[in-house]
């Protein structure tokens, strides 16, 4: 079932978190991007998020953004203009 980038790109934060067994805080602090800015995101209150939030993200995971989007979530994503 195709999957919406927005949708993809939270649950792939979410993955890495369980794979380093670390929390959304955890993570935060590791990047230098805010709790709330986080939360938000992954909460789905904010929809989208920025290419340079998730480089931060991916600095303080140790991966690189090729790395991040190197996942199987993104094969099958939505057609985003209809």
């Amino acid at each position: 079932m195709a999957m919406r980038v927005d949708v993809a790109v939270r649950q792939r934060i979410l993955d890495l978190c369980v794979e380093r067994q670390i929390t959304i805080n955890k993570l935060g602090t590791m990047s230098g991007v805010t709790q709330s800015t986080i939360n938000n995101f992954v909460s789905g209150r904010n929809q989208s998020t920025t290419i340079s939030t998730i480089k931060k993200l991916c600095d303080g995971l140790e991966i690189s953004v090729i790395e991040f989007f190197t996942d199987e979530i993104f094969t099958d994503l939505e057609q985003e203009v209809q």
